[in-house]
């Protein structure tokens, strides 16, 4: 069986609830989120994996999405993961997110989760002249790794 590499995928941009104002020790580009702003689901849009604000879409393509404000205090802080990005792919995936978690027993539909508090520290941390990446790694594949690229402790 042949060896599957580590998925590397770029952070960037934040999102919350609170005004840009109030996000100073954000680094990364932040967007707030209004009631119309929405990341788009649907796979026969041309909005597809975009986030996009409806109210500033001359013509919106789309029948399904995430009315990101809507999702509440789990959105009150969260990063962009470019996950199916560059290029987008129909159906690829969309609407992948690091964001607080509902609780440590909830799972996500395919985001990573974590508290507040862990969100708003990494938030402060991520700086985007280094090129922040989410890298997702089995297990087994993370142990592997965990000396030669100086990984914590599990």
């Amino acid at each position: 069986m042949a060896r599957v590499p580590p998925e590397f995928f770029r952070l960037s941009s934040a999102f919350g609830l609170a005004e840009p104002a109030k996000m100073k020790s954000v680094r990364l580009p932040y967007a707030q989120l209004t009631a119309s702003i929405e990341c788009v689901d649907d796979v026969k849009s041309t909005n597809y994996n975009l986030i996009v604000d409806r109210a500033k879409t001359a013509a919106p393509d789309w029948n399904s999405s995430e009315k990101m404000r809507a999702v509440g205090e789990q959105y009150r802080l969260g990063v962009v993961v470019d996950h199916n990005a560059d290029p987008r792919e129909n159906g690829g995936g969309s609407c992948i997110f690091l964001h607080i978690w509902k609780s440590a027993k909830t799972g996500t539909s395919g985001c990573t989760a974590m508290t507040r508090e862990k969100i708003e520290s990494l938030l402060a941390w991520l700086d985007p002249s280094a090129h922040p990446a989410l890298v997702q790694l089995p297990e087994a594949e993370y142990k592997q790794l965990q000396a030669a690229w100086a990984l914590p402790q599990l």
